[in-house]
């Protein structure tokens, strides 16, 4: 157990870590917002004034730089996910690229159309604003992050954890409605569990095809119990059948940790002595 107090530990340290760096994320991906007041105040401005061709050109460049600031933010959430990611593909849509693209079109736009600058002046200024952007944004990722996985399929791989990893965000999000405190934090705990038990196929994916069949029973099995724990009363809920969801979550727990044992001992789990029991253990 205290093996797993300091997994766990390390776990929410990770994430407290992740949560923090966000805001900088955030912060990056808002900056190109704060050059469209200016602009706004010109739109603004060339309206009250009734310079109609001026407050077209200049709303042109405004849905422009909307646009710029739009798929900045995008890309930027796009390689985060990324990089956060053990197994993953790039992003098929490089939107960082189209935005640095985008930016130098909108700059020689603003100048040359709505500013009546030189053509040579304005494109130098377009460039220059492309390369700003690639500097400060960098570009999208663009290799796979795919290791050795074998005769196992990358798409099987990818697949079979977004699916796990969708049913425990359910799982949480049902969790987070249950006020009964010990049940909650049980789960809670078998949650974190199985998300260690992700990390650890995807440091080695080879291992999926024999774990598949156990992912399969337990994730569904938590997000099962979380979800039909929540569509009726808690107040509806008699002491038997609480205690025994409680034997379950801790059984659920038992069995993982045992299992997990096995897959940092053998690199395989030998699934066919338990499984049977604990998944009729989860649909009663």
């Amino acid at each position: 157990m205290e093996h797993w107090s300091n997994i766990l530990k390390t776990r929410r340290t990770k994430a407290k870590r992740l949560k923090a760096k966000k805001p900088s994320w955030l912060r990056r991906g808002r900056l190109l917002y704060a050059f469209l007041i200016p602009l706004f105040v010109s739109i603004v401005l060339s309206l009250v004034g009734g310079h109609y061709g001026d407050f077209i050109k200049e709303g042109i460049g405004f849905l422009l730089l909307l646009g710029v600031a739009s798929a900045t933010a995008k890309g930027i959430a796009q390689e985060e996910a990324y990089l956060l990611t053990i197994i993953t593909r790039a992003p098929k849509v490089p939107y960082k690229a189209l935005a640095m693209v985008l930016l130098g079109a909108t700059v020689f736009y603003l100048a040359f159309v709505a500013g009546g600058k030189p053509f040579i002046s304005s494109l130098f200024v377009g460039i220059l604003a492309s390369a700003g952007y690639v500097l400060y944004y960098g570009l999208d990722p663009r290799a796979d992050k795919l290791p050795d996985m074998g005769d196992i399929s990358p798409e099987l791989v990818l697949k079979t954890l977004s699916e796990a990893q969708a049913k425990l965000a359910a799982a949480e999000e049902s969790n987070a409605h249950i006020t009964d405190k010990i049940l909650h934090r049980k789960i809670d705990s078998a949650i974190e569990r199985a998300h260690h038990i992700l990390e650890t196929i995807q440091h080695d994916p080879k291992d999926l095809r024999v774990a598949r069949k156990f992912l399969v029973v337990f994730v569904d099995g938590i997000a099962d119990v979380t979800h039909k724990y929540t569509e009726v009363e808690e107040s509806d809920i008699d002491s038997t059948m609480r205690e025994r969801l409680h034997r379950l979550i801790d059984d659920v727990q038992t069995r993982f940790d045992k299992e997990l044992a096995r897959l940092k001992a053998n690199n395989l789990f030998d699934l066919d002595v338990t499984i049977d029991a604990l998944k009729a253990q989860i649909n009663h």
